[in-house]
């Protein structure tokens, strides 16, 4: 139990010097007392005592400052406590307090447990060591920490007054370091000083895979280590790596600058290399700075800048520039070539609660079109496959008003990577008005055709820019930007039929303001018709009315309690629209198609717009869509459930189509194409199948073009296939369940590939943070025992694609390939995977990539290599895991282009 041992302390100090109390009280007596053959004298003269100070009162408080022996102050500046599982004695004539078995002291910020304690309150020392236990083992080693520091030796003497210790053994963790050693000399909480030291970051201390041995170290706790000379040790074999001195920063900071060693490479088209080259620069708590190069020696080289910033509870985000100018073959050869290349990304995350009425987001990923398929970095090999890149900017804000407004801007962009062709608009402006019910009572209900009359307000300005690389950021990019601005005010009801039947109405009021027109006119000059821009600000207006019903309808298909499939439930959700829109003829000029000069065309000045141009013949169709789910009731396989389970046999099943009551047969046709798209999940929702289908009513001439005559009327079936698709992916584990350990391809979402590995991996091997198979690291117990009885972890993905053509005839099919990746646990050490797949059209091996990894505790070794492709690589890496040893490694690469 614990005890004050304060107070223990300072009332054995007292009794044994209670006669020395006794004596100093006879002093104060003796000089105090007066003569009695003077008391009357001096009773008398009570004025002139205060002349003799001998007699006065402050003569005698000065007489027991000089001549009293006064308590000593105590050596401790607080309380301490302690307990002991067998036995606490006190030895008042050595002044030592024991403390055995189990024994715990606790005093300001220093706590000591061990299996004895002897605390010398007179030496104001305290020693702690080990006891045997009965079968003559040491057990209960110290445990002594101050703080945040924390040593575990075989035994240790601390002075509480000088805070001087000597330790013995120890054993102590800084960050990732573990150290050991064999004497330790505490100088005082700050300073250190090791003899017979050795630190590494494995895991056991005391019989580590490697280590550095060194002498002489002189150890600050958070901030660093310094060493005289230093050997490394890799299984207790002395290795000839070795430094006259060692400087290892331990900051408590999260990061500290510092620079970044490269990796060495070779390329049969460059060259030899160094990749990832630089120097991390920790700028503040708040944000960072990574500058990174490679250099090739035929004049190839790359610069990246990375950046991550945050501020809590505010936003989060990072960025990323990469410059690369790419050298092909030496000056004077034909296949010479020198070209740049970029890539900018940039993400950025707003913390919802920092502002809840507006929002601000970014994701950019743009640059060059080739740069994923010609970058000499290898981190980029994985996303050679990307063929789109794409960006988006956001701020939002919401005013609360009533109505409530809504308004956004927004920066997209579009690149595709085969074309070269972006697509931007620079920016999008939304901006609405909540829906206010005019004609809804006080009791506020909306029930009914006329209360739930409702109307809004949308406004959408949009600056449209279409361009290709070549000319990206240029002034002529900027020239052919389209600027308009859409007005609608859509007023709707909804309401019942028949109490089964849904019903909605509406018509819409649209008006665009363009800041361009064009004019035709035929150019005899050219001898063709040309477009003139005309710049200024025009507008147009239009309206149109829609409506709709729609119902559900359940059915329920019983096959018996006693089979297998109970029953299977049918939901269709069948509804037909109507729309009509007049002609806004008005809105249409004329012009000559050739040189005779006669006006036998029409046009709209607002055709190039991007909100198009208004109809100029009068549009009236009827729409028709059917929505179908599947769902079966089966005996659940457990026989403890007594409900039946419920699985989805189809997700959905949609059938659309069309009917233009306004068809001529000749240049419209009214049937249009039905189009049949469906989903489902099996496996218990870990295989996703989606298919679709566009069956056309109508056939086509020789030329491919639809005639107003059924295909099965020109000898066909009911409908011609026109396309078709089909897609499968499928993902599985060892454990039945998606591994929460396996983290998302990040890297490659933000190339503008997928998150999964089916297109490889996207990690530097030279970055020991993480491993190439995205997982943490697993404590596996290497054992011969547990080796045949441990569970290997695996996980597959699986993807197929499908797509058949037949829009003329042709009935091929055009796309047809697998990709399949696959990692696997093969040893408790061994990790093993791959990435590759098959196009059944080209008749080829799509991108492959092998990955092997072995987990040396301390070390890690990768091996990755991907065999097939223009990029043809291999690389291979081992080196410490720690961050703060990272640069011990060897990274070998080589790229073999095609």
């Amino acid at each position: 139990m614990y005890t004050n041992l304060f107070n223990i302390v300072l009332l054995s100090f007292f009794l044994s010097l209670g006669s020395g109390k006794l004596y100093a009280q006879d002093i104060i007596k003796k000089n105090t007392a007066i003569p009695a053959s003077k008391q009357t004298d001096s009773t008398k003269k009570t004025v002139s005592t205060a002349q003799n100070p001998l007699l006065t009162t402050k003569k005698e408080n000065d007489t027991i400052k000089k001549d009293t022996v006064l308590a000593k102050k105590p050596f401790l500046d607080g309380k301490v406590k302690y307990k002991a599982e067998k036995y606490a004695k006190i030895d008042q004539k050595k002044k030592l307090i024991t403390l055995y078995d189990n024994a715990e002291l606790y005093y300001q910020d220093i706590e000591l447990k061990s299996g004895i304690i002897v605390m010398d309150y007179e030496k104001n020392e305290v020693y702690a060591g080990r006891i045997k236990d009965s079968t003559g083992k040491y057990t209960q080693f110290p445990n002594f920490k101050q703080g945040a520091n924390v040593i575990e030796p075989d035994s240790i003497r601390f002075n509480f007054k000088t805070k001087k210790a000597l330790i013995w053994n120890s054993r102590s963790e800084q960050g990732e370091f573990r150290i050991k050693a064999a004497v330790t000399k505490k100088e005082n909480d700050s300073v250190y000083f090791l003899k017979g030291a050795r630190f590494t970051t494995s895991k056991d201390i005391d019989n580590p895979e490697y280590y550095f041995q060194t002498n002489k170290v002189k150890f600050i706790p958070g901030k660093k280590v310094v060493t005289g000379l230093t050997n490394m040790v890799i299984a207790n074999v002395p290795t000839p790596i070795a430094l006259p001195f060692a400087f290892f920063p331990m900051s408590k900071e999260t990061s500290i600058s510092g620079l970044i060693l490269p990796s060495y490479n070779d390329s049969n088209q460059r060259g030899f290399s160094l990749q990832n080259l630089g120097y991390y620069f920790a700028l503040s708590d708040n944000y960072d700075l990574t500058v990174l190069g490679d250099y090739y020696t035929n004049g190839s080289y790359g610069m990246r800048f990375e950046s991550s910033y945050a501020k809590r509870y505010n936003f989060r985000g990072n960025v990323n520039v990469r410059f690369e100018n790419l050298i092909t073959s030496e000056r004077g050869y034909p296949d010479y070539l020198k070209q740049n290349i970029y890539n900018i990304q940039w993400s950025h995350s707003k913390d919802s609660k920092s502002s809840p009425n507006s929002s601000f987001s970014a994701s950019v990923n743009l640059g060059s079109s080739k740069y994923f398929k010609q970058s000499i970095n290898q981190v980029n090999i994985g996303s050679n496959l990307n063929n789109t890149l794409s960006s988006s900017v956001s701020y939002s804000k919401t005013f609360n008003s009533v109505p409530q407004v809504r308004m956004s801007l927004t920066a997209t962009h579009s690149q595709n990577t085969q074309t070269e062709e972006i697509n931007m608009t620079l920016p999008t402006l939304q901006l609405s008005v909540d829906r206010i019910y005019p004609f809804v009572g006080k009791d506020g209900l909306k029930k009914g055709f006329f209360k739930n009359i409702n109307l809004q307000y949308n406004l959408n300005g949009r600056n449209s820019i279409v361009t290709t690389d070549s000319l990206f950021f240029k002034p002529q990019m900027f020239r052919d930007a389209k600027i308009g601005f859409q007005h609608s005010i859509p007023l709707s009801t909804n309401f019942k039929i028949f109490k089964y039947f849904s019903a909605s109405t509406a018509v819409n009021y649209e008006e665009i303001w363009y800041t361009k027109t064009i004019e035709k006119s035929y150019d005899t000059d050219q001898s063709k018709v040309v477009d003139k821009i005309v710049n200024g600000f025009d507008a147009f207006r239009t309206y149109s009315f829609s409506s709709s019903v729609g119902t559900t309808i359940y059915g329920t298909f019983n096959f018996g309690q006693d089979k297998r499939i109970k029953s299977i439930r049918h939901v269709m959700r069948p509804s037909v629209s109507y729309g009509y829109t007049p002609s806004f003829e008005k809105y249409y000029d004329t012009y000559s198609s050739d040189a005779s000069g006669r006006m036998d065309k029409q046009y709209s000045r607002f055709e190039n717009g991007i909100f198009g141009a208004p109809g100029l013949n009068n549009s009236q169709n009827i729409g028709f869509d059917l929505s179908n789910t599947f769902e079966a009731k089966v005996t659940d396989r457990d026989s403890t459930k007594t409900e039946p389970k419920k699985i989805m046999l189809l997700n959905n099943l949609n059938l659309s189509t069309s009917y233009n009551l306004n068809a001529d047969g000749v240049t419209t046709l009214a049937l249009a194409p039905v189009r049949v798209s469906g989903g489902t999940q099996l496996f218990e929702n870990k295989m996703n199948v989606n298919f679709g289908a566009t069956l056309d009513p109508y056939a086509i001439d020789n030329s491919g073009k639809r005639i107003n005559k059924f295909n099965i009327d020109n000898g066909g079936s009911l409908f011609r296939m026109t396309s078709s698709n089909m897609t499968i992916n499928y993902s599985l584990s060892s454990s039945g369940k998606e591994d929460k350990n396996k983290e998302k391809n990040t890297q490659s979402q933000r190339n503008g590939g997928r998150e999964d590995d089916l297109f490889g991996t996207n990690k530097d091997l030279g970055d020991t943070r993480k491993s190439q198979f995205n997982d943490e690291d697993s404590d596996v117990v290497d054992k011969i025992s547990e080796f045949f009885n441990s569970k290997l972890p695996w996980d597959m993905t699986f993807a197929y694609s499908l797509s058949y053509g037949n829009n003329n005839r042709e009935n091929k099919i055009i796309g047809n390939s697998i990709m399949i990746s696959a990692n696997a646990d093969i040893t408790p050490k061994w990790k093993a995977g791959v990435s590759t797949g098959y196009d059944f059209v080209q008749n080829g091996v799509t991108f492959t990539q092998l990955r092997f990894e072995r987990d040396l505790l301390s070390w890690r070794m990768d091996f990755n290599w991907s065999p097939f492709g223009n990029n043809a690589n291999w690389g291979f890496f081992i080196g410490i895991k720690s961050g703060v040893l990272s640069d011990i490694k060897w990274d070998k690469r080589s790229v073999i282009n095609r």
